[in-house]
């Protein structure tokens, strides 16, 4: 028998190292399998428990992020973003808000709202216009309503402009910001032609049509800033006598600040909010422990509550509201589908228009026999044409089936957006709703000058004169932009044809304010362009008492979106609660997980699009309307 060989001092110090590295990958590993065993338990029992408001609770409306009508992120990237302070994912519902707001003013444990914007971010006008009704509703029925703020936006002093109380950090940098409402874009043309030799080729219908400017002028065009300032100014006005209205100001002595901004700001001696103050702009200078003491003074102290005053969040109100909610029975329903995005072709997530899955959604509220009437918010600045036509069909197709359609618009409906709006039984909007720009543009970039600034040139044959022609590495033939041109033409007769027809007008009444001209919801309905104003919830009245269903109560109120993963709304629930939210934040776990997408700014977006056109479309027309403003 041969001696057990002896390892060297080497060997045995490698060998001890890598069962030392070995253990520890273990020992690792386990504790990582534990913390998951853990987590998913304490998502399974318990951690998202559901309780009732308590008497005499303070609701605490603290929205996070944008304003949004249909949520563009899943359960689960939604609570981490929440969780994380992450800004992509972090969206609270416009239907969710109203819900709360009228359920607060009926329940009697509620005894107060409380609002705290900082951490949101207003959508459009309609939308804000819509909470705040909401707010002042609410306020006139008996609940008070206190709002506090480290500063306030001109978006977020809309909502706490109807706040019986609007307090203020005494140190506050940026005060009560009102400066007016601006529609300010970069152009390309210097950059894109002279200096890279991209050139872009514009074909468009519609003086105002002024979406792709951006890439052929260096300015805005003297028609663009005739249409943007005309539907703004009315809409800013509005915006004023909302303000004034619910502050007991004259909205010329609000216009007339601003204009006096830098005098006014000096004389104060730089101090914000004194200044806000002293323009009654709030009821008084308070830090946020002075605003909680008093919250308390007034409420029922509770040592474990935030704040130290006995509350409810807008997140728990709505699961308790949820949780009460009767379970969709057999009733007739007013069944309504969101339509929220830029309109592209093909199957899109929430959060974007899809030409098949909203399609889906209007043919599966078609095929439902428990379904009565429709209702299609829309909230898009509109994009694709053949996208936009496809749901246009569908609306048509549940007119022809006997089951009224009725158009809530939300900020925006423009361009393909209204494309998808216009067979409606009837189209509803409110004064500030940024619609119309019924127009068609394409645009098709060539390279040649770019390439031969680097010394790369295209050449060879082709078997018919316009066999390669799209091709962005050669120059654009003349023959191809009368052959793009004429489509572009023939779309806007399409367009224009199918409104006039829809909207019982004559095509030359709907040219008169069409050519791409972007109008506000008050300026749209003396044109005929919208029926009635009025919110989600006089839309579905509307449909309601079209398909005959009675009185409310007999029938309900039902939303066909796309079917959220049971998984993300399992882990989602359990990071939004209290219990996940410590853990998550303890851990570090969030910050790990959390994918940051970095958006660009809509211009570059459109570059996008055209770039990726489907089949054998060369040039993708386009209804599209950028009537952001800031």
């Amino acid at each position: 028998m041969n001696p057990p060989r002896t390892r060297g001092p080497i060997a045995r110090l490698v060998i001890g190292l890598w069962d030392a590295v070995n253990f520890s990958r273990r020992l690792v590993f386990n504790i990582l399998f534990l913390m998951v065993v853990v987590f998913v338990l304490a998502v399974m029992f318990g951690g998202n428990k559901i309780t009732p408001p308590k008497d005499r609770s303070t609701l605490v409306i603290a929205p996070q992020g944008r304003l949004v009508e249909q949520f563009s992120c899943d359960a689960l990237s939604r609570a981490f973003s929440r969780a994380t302070k992450g800004s992509d994912c972090r969206e609270l519902r416009l239907r969710d808000v109203l819900r709360v707001l009228e359920a607060a003013r009926t329940d009697k444990r509620i005894e107060r709202v409380v609002l705290e914007l900082d951490e949101f971010q207003p959508g459009g006008f309609a939308s804000l216009r819509e909470v705040a009704a909401s707010l002042a509703k609410l306020r006139d029925s008996g609940k008070q309503v206190v709002a506090y703020g480290d500063n306030y936006t001109q978006g977020q002093y809309v909502l706490a402009a109807e706040a019986n109380e609007i307090y203020l950090d005494p140190m506050s940098q940026g005060g009560v910001m009102l400066e007016g409402l601006a529609a300010y874009r970069q152009y390309f043309r210097e950059g894109l032609e002279d200096k890279l030799g991209v050139d872009m080729h514009l074909f468009k219908v519609g003086e105002f049509k002024s979406a792709a400017e951006p890439y052929v002028l260096d300015a805005a065009s003297p028609e663009s800033k005739q249409a943007s300032l005309f539907w703004m100014s009315d809409v800013w006005q509005r915006m004023l006598a909302d303000i004034g209205k619910a502050r007991k100001i004259d909205p010329a002595v609000l216009a007339a600040r601003i204009d006096a901004m830098p005098e006014q700001v000096a004389a104060a001696n730089g101090d914000m909010a004194q200044l806000a103050l002293t323009q009654k702009l709030v009821d008084g200078l308070k830090t946020r422990e002075e605003v909680e003491a008093l919250l308390t003074k007034r409420g029922v102290a509770d040592e474990d509550a935030d704040g130290g005053y006995r509350q409810v969040s807008i997140d728990s109100y709505l699961k308790h509201l949820d949780v009460a909610m009767p379970p969709t029975g057999m009733r007739p329903q007013v069944a309504v589908v969101v339509a929220e995005g830029e309109i592209a072709g093909g199957d899109l997530p929430p959060g974007k228009v899809g030409g098949e899955s909203t399609a889906s959604l209007l043919r599966e509220a078609r095929d439902d026999d428990n379904v009565k009437a429709v209702v299609l918010r829309v909230n898009s600045p509109g994009g694709e044409v053949f996208a936009s036509e496809q749901i246009r069909r569908e609306v048509a197709a549940l007119k022809v089936a006997g089951k009224p359609v009725v158009v809530s618009m939300g900020d925006v409906a423009a361009s393909g957006g209204y494309w998808i709006s216009m067979n409606a039984d009837r189209i509803y909007a409110d004064p500030s709703t940024i619609t119309g720009s019924i127009g068609i543009f394409g645009l098709f970039p060539t390279a040649d000058r770019a390439l031969d600034k680097i010394g790369v040139h295209t050449d060879g044959v082709g078997t018919t004169r316009y066999a390669g022609a799209f091709d962005i590495t050669r120059p654009l033939d003349p023959g191809v932009a009368t052959v793009v041109q004429s489509v572009i033409d023939k779309g806007y007769r399409d367009f224009t044809g199918k409104v006039a027809k829809a909207r019982g007008r004559s095509v030359e009444q709907i040219d008169e304010v069409a050519r791409g001209r972007v109008w506000s919801g008050e300026q749209a309905k003396a044109r005929g362009l919208v029926d009635a104003f009025g919110g989600l919830d006089a839309a579905v009245t509307d449909a309601a008492a079209r398909a005959k269903l009675g009185k409310p109560g007999t029938w309900q109120t039902s939303y066909i979106e796309q079917a959220a993963k049971p998984f993300g709304q399992m882990f989602g629930g359990f990071v939004e609660s209290r219990a996940g939210l410590a853990m998550l934040r303890a851990s570090g776990i969030g910050e790990s997980l959390m994918l940051q997408h970095v958006k660009a700014q809509a211009p570059l977006r459109l570059l996008d699009t055209l770039m990726q056109k489907p089949g054998n479309v060369r040039v993708q027309p386009l209804a599209h309307c950028f009537c952001a403003v800031e």
